[in-house]
């Protein structure tokens, strides 16, 4: 990178999710930016998304309990846990791995964590939404792309031809 010397230590950070792609992502990442003896850090990110506001009464009229609030808010740890530990086990022979669990929308924790850890690139998977679909659900890699300050380098996964050749 241009402005990073030899031994100066990058932190490059992946963004995690649930998706193959992320996984993807830090596949890519582990085998093209990382090198075992490097001093780089990297950084996982998995951001939990808001939890969704609920009035104190459902529509129908009944109270949530605080037990079906703190079992959503157990499950998203849960979540969070499982994935952070699948990335981790892929990151096994790289020294400086450092996990991040963070709550709130995707785009703006992303474009946050970048900015106050200094990170020098920004690795996302993409999960490859056409036109449409990416008008309606926005997507996470465009938005981080057009507001970090860093380098964004965005991992496509190749398509699997399940069925054989292209007609």
């Amino acid at each position: 990178m241009a402005g990073v010397s030899e031994n100066e230590r990058r932190r490059i950070m992946v963004a995690i999710d649930e998706g193959e792609e992320s996984l993807y992502a830090l596949s890519w990442c582990l085998k093209n930016l990382l090198f075992q003896d490097s001093k780089d850090s990297l950084i996982l990110l998995y951001v939990k998304p808001p939890r969704a506001v609920y009035s104190a009464f459902d529509g129908t009229g009944y109270l949530f309990s605080s037990d079906i609030t703190a079992t959503m808010e157990k499950y998203s740890q849960q979540m969070a846990d499982t994935v952070l530990e699948k990335a981790k086990r892929l990151c096994n022979n790289i020294e400086n791995v450092e996990t991040k669990v963070e709550n709130g929308d995707p785009r703006d924790v992303i474009c946050q964590i970048v900015q106050r850890l200094g990170v020098d690139i920004l690795v996302m998977g993409s999960h490859g939404y056409g036109v449409i679909k990416r008008a309606f659900l926005g997507s996470v890699s465009n938005y981080c792309a057009q507001n970090v300050k860093c380098p964004v380098l965005i991992v496509k996964k190749p398509k699997s031809n399940a069925g054989g050749g292209d007609i």
